[in-house]
């Protein structure tokens, strides 16, 4: 039987959560019993009224407890185990953590609006157990009456509700109405105390009567991946479908066009990272990067591209773009590649490098270099039968070099020296793109000098991190927090991995790996309500949230659609299968489709963030109110996109 604690704090009263009854609201609980597998879960009918004689305005948390010892939570996209709440909190990106001792940004609670999170639900697992809920994000107003929303209920849009989690004791929480606290985090170097209740309250009139469903777990587990039994419950059950816009092969010619035309800057062999329409000019701001925010990560998927739309203009931008870098960054002092270019001179100063602890070369910026010339030369090879035997020579000296500064537990550094390019610094997934570059060079080539290694690589990482569902330490300016981006590496190379060696096990760390990035991408359509997201129909779900620490959708997650292609190849998945397709219509909507669509640019441009929260709402219109989107074209992010559109799905998607 699950008993339910219910409290609520009032408008204008102090911040503790009181009794209902000193509220003059009234409670009752119905829990009925699911009779289905431990999957299935109970329904939880609660109605809370208003017993007073006026109306009443605020939070009402709704607290299910945590029958375990040192549980770890999960509220998908936002807190992971505890934000590694265990680990130093002296850094530069801050994020909410969670620790007892409550000093920040750690706290032992924390309370957030429902659309900082990816699904509508709350977990904690612990003495083998996975417990919690799921329940609307948002209340709609359906003529007269007040709703939960789900999928199908029509309403327009009432309020949001909220999740938390408490260490001490341990709950998981619900709330009508919502709070962030007990900070907010407007970004990793923004963030305000708890604010007094006010538009984030919900009301209840006098007399009236507001129910609540929650769908509440209890299932057995060896560990952590237990969650996604949950999760896929409830991604059936508030799914909602991105909008259908633009055929695989527009948003291609689109932003390809867009690209080629508008941040190919000839005389640095390279694309700006931003490009600013200034009115009848255009201003730039280069970023110089050699992968990851620039580089290589917009030149390969614009040679895909070309080469799908048979385009030789944009074809040979990308060329110059990839052999300039094959030809000028790699460090004679070690054959690893330097990761920007200022002014002609190459160093590992890019605009990341004060982030970082420990100066040196970036294994996040190395191995995704040396995986990209790989794919590139695979493309020209493919499609146009040219072996560039000096971009395969490159990638070979980075990878020779990466093999080597792998530790005893068999993973690669966050950071290599200078000189030697030995590993300085572990204790990250930034090295899983040295396991990618290296799988895909030995599934191109068919040496298997490194294969048992891989393998060994292959198992430490998941045992250590896929496992329990804490992955950090992916991209260079979030301080070793929680992330969605560096899986993308693993999921690329154990799928190489298991193209060589056939191997069960490694299909299985496909699949475990794209559920870990699942619990990042957003299941149904959050409703956005600053523009100019909120104006153009722009669907949340198919986007994966970036991080714990930037809490904004954006389109990296879109590059491994050819990886989840691989896998249903060979096994049946409706679960992947469902989250490919929301990914890929995702990621056919984001572009604009006509100039200055998002209040500036022009067709085709597309930028980084995509605000779905009152997360990073830094961006400001003229007149000083946020806008839910960078006012800039960013290749980079358009190039995520593009590498998954004109992969495996090509044919498929332009048949239609």
């Amino acid at each position: 039987m699950i008993d339910p604690v219910i409290t609520a704090r009032s408008l204008g009263e102090e911040m503790a959560y009181l009794p209902l009854e000193t509220q003059h609201l009234a409670a009752s609980v119905i829990c009925e019993e699911s009779g289905g597998p431990s999957d299935k879960p109970y329904e939880l009918c609660i109605r809370i009224k208003n017993t007073g004689s006026a109306p009443w305005k605020g939070v009402i948390r709704i607290s299910l407890p945590v029958d375990a010892s040192a549980p770890r939570f999960f509220l998908p996209g936002f807190m992971y185990g505890t934000n590694r709440g265990e680990a130093p909190l002296t850094v530069d990106s801050k994020c909410p953590r969670l620790r007892e001792d409550g000093e920040f940004p750690a706290s032992a609670w924390w309370m957030v609006r429902s659309d900082r999170l990816s699904h509508p639900c709350a977990f904690a697992y612990g003495n083998g157990r996975l417990t919690g809920f799921a329940a609307t994000p948002y209340y709609v107003s359906c003529g007269d009456r007040r709703e939960p929303w789900e999928p199908g209920i029509q309403g327009e849009f009432d309020q949001y509700t909220g999740f938390g989690c408490s260490i001490k004791p341990g709950e998981v929480w619900y709330t009508l109405g919502y709070e962030n606290a007990p900070w907010f985090f407007l970004d990793s170097h923004q963030y305000y105390p708890r604010a007094p209740l006010d538009k984030n309250c919900f009301s209840i009139g006098q007399g009236e009567a507001v129910e609540v469903r929650m769908y509440c777990f209890d299932i057995p587990g060896d560990d952590e991946r237990v969650l996604h039994d949950a999760l896929k419950w409830v991604y059936r059950k508030y799914h909602e479908s991105p909008r259908r816009l633009c055929s695989v092969q527009e948003t291609v010619r689109d932003m390809a066009n867009a690209i080629a035309r508008d941040a190919w800057l000839p005389e640095i062999h390279a694309y700006s990272c931003f490009v600013f329409d200034k009115g009848g000019h255009f201003e730039y701001r280069l970023l110089p990067s050699i992968a990851w925010t620039n580089g290589l990560a917009a030149a390969v998927p614009m040679l895909a591209s070309a080469l799908r739309l048979k385009d030789e203009a944009i074809r040979q931008q990308a060329l110059d773009c990839i052999d300039h870098i094959v030809r000028n960054s790699i460090n004679e002092q070690n054959d690893l590649p330097y990761l920007a270019e200022h002014d002609g001179k190459w160093s590992n100063r890019g605009w990341w490098y004060d982030r970082q602890r420990t100066p040196g070369h970036a294994a996040y910026l190395v191995g995704q270099s040396a995986y990209l010339v790989l794919k590139a030369y695979a493309l020209e090879k493919r499609e146009r039968n040219i072996i560039h035997d000096d971009w395969l020579d490159f990638a070979k000296k980075v990878i020779t070099q990466t093999e080597k500064s792998r530790n005893a537990d068999g993973e690669y550094p966050y950071i290599l020296s200078e000189k030697t390019g030995a590993g300085l610094e572990y204790d990250s997934f930034s090295g899983a793109w040295c396991m990618a570059a290296a799988a895909y060079y030995t599934f191109l080539t068919g040496d298997r000098t490194y294969l048992p290694s891989l393998l060994q690589s292959a198992d430490y990482y998941h045992d250590t991190y896929i496992r329990h569902q804490e992955c950090y330490g992916g991209p260079l300016d979030i301080d070793k927090n929680i992330d969605s981006e560096g899986i993308l590496a693993y999921i690329r190379a154990v799928r190489h991995l298991h193209e060589i060696t056939g191997e069960e096990s490694l299909l299985t760390y496909l699949r475990d790996a794209l559920y870990y990035e699942y619990t990042f991408k957003f299941c149904y359509n959050s409703p956005i309500k600053v523009p100019p997201l909120s104006i153009t129909g722009w669907s949340s779900c198919g986007g994966s949230i970036t991080s714990v620490v930037n809490p904004h959708i954006h389109p990296m997650s879109s590059s491994v659609m050819d990886e989840m292609v691989y896998f249903l190849s060979r096994h049946d998945d409706e679960y992947i299968r469902s989250r490919l397709e929301d990914t890929l219509l995702w990621s056919c909507q984001c572009h604009m489709i006509t100039d200055r669509e998002y209040g500036y640019g022009r067709k085709g441009w597309m930028s980084e963030r995509f605000c779905h929260s009152e997360g990073l709402l830094t961006e400001r219109y003229p007149d000083g109110t946020p806008a839910s989107t960078w006012f800039a074209l960013m290749p980079w992010a358009c190039g995520s996109i593009l590498e998954g559109l004109t992969g495996e799905l090509w044919p498929e998607a332009t048949e239609e």
